[in-house]
């Protein structure tokens, strides 16, 4: 019962969403009565959308607050405390691997990148490239956890190696590539695995959870990164041949 009445509460929710929604709204009043005009039944539609946008956004920030949230943190407490520990390295790949296959915005870029080149870069393919990558790059964020490798160990050695990926990759995989890296840290991912780093964090001896904990989606943004753009090397390898 108690649960419940968490997850009627939100009214939290419902005003940040209405601050976040607000000034989209003015600015599309503005120009519509200004500038664009736009027929009667395209405003009717869209403020259908602009609704069930508003309820969608409000049910799933408060199931993240009292669901997604508590229930990673808590696999994490647990998931810290077990004597065999290695196992969080295989646990965390398979749960960036399914997190990203549910991200909603990795769908969308896979979906929009095959549509814009025509069929010849398939949307399944984007999304496995995505996928793999994260779900590398959480196993490699739990091993950091694991034996306490300080965050930029990863971060500088991995950001260079992009840099210097970009003098070899088409420009065409360098944009899709970092577009990658911001819809791979979505709400799916951010939520449930940076909960789960930080609930390990917290149980395990000689660990921070500011330290230790965060800095999982810096990794998680860096993977769609290096991931692209080497299939975009493979992909133009096996063009040219």
């Amino acid at each position: 019962m108690s649960e419940l009445l968490a997850f009627l509460e939100v009214e939290e929710v419902l005003l940040e969403v209405l601050v976040a929604l607000g000034p989209l709204v003015l600015l599309f009043a503005v120009f519509q009565i200004f500038f664009l005009r736009l027929p009667r039944e395209y405003v009717l539609n869209l403020i259908k959308g602009l609704f069930l946008s508003f309820l969608g956004l409000v049910l799933f920030l408060q199931g993240v607050k009292v669901g997604f949230l508590p229930a990673g943190a808590r696999m994490g407490e647990i998931l810290g405390s077990f004597s065999q520990r290695w196992v969080l390295v295989p646990i965390g790949f398979v749960l960036g691997f399914v997190a990203t296959i549910a991200e909603p915005a990795v769908r969308i870029l896979s979906y929009e990148i095959e549509k814009t080149s025509g069929g010849s870069i398939r949307a399944k393919t984007i999304l496995l490239t995505l996928a793999f990558g994260v779900a590398f790059f959480v196993a490699l964020g739990m091993f950091r956890i694991l034996w306490g490798i300080p965050i930029h160990y990863l971060i500088v050695p991995g950001y260079l190696v992009a840099v210097l990926m970009l003098r070899y990759t088409s420009p065409t995989f360098i944009s899709i590539a970092f577009d990658a890296g911001g819809v791979a840290t979505g709400p799916m991912t951010v939520t449930f695995v940076m909960a789960l780093a930080v609930g390990v964090a917290t149980v395990m001896e000689n660990r921070s959870p500011i330290l230790d904990g965060f800095g999982l989606i810096a990794l998680v943004a860096l993977a769609p990164i290096l991931a692209v753009m080497g299939f975009g090397l493979l992909y133009s390898f096996r063009k040219g041949k």
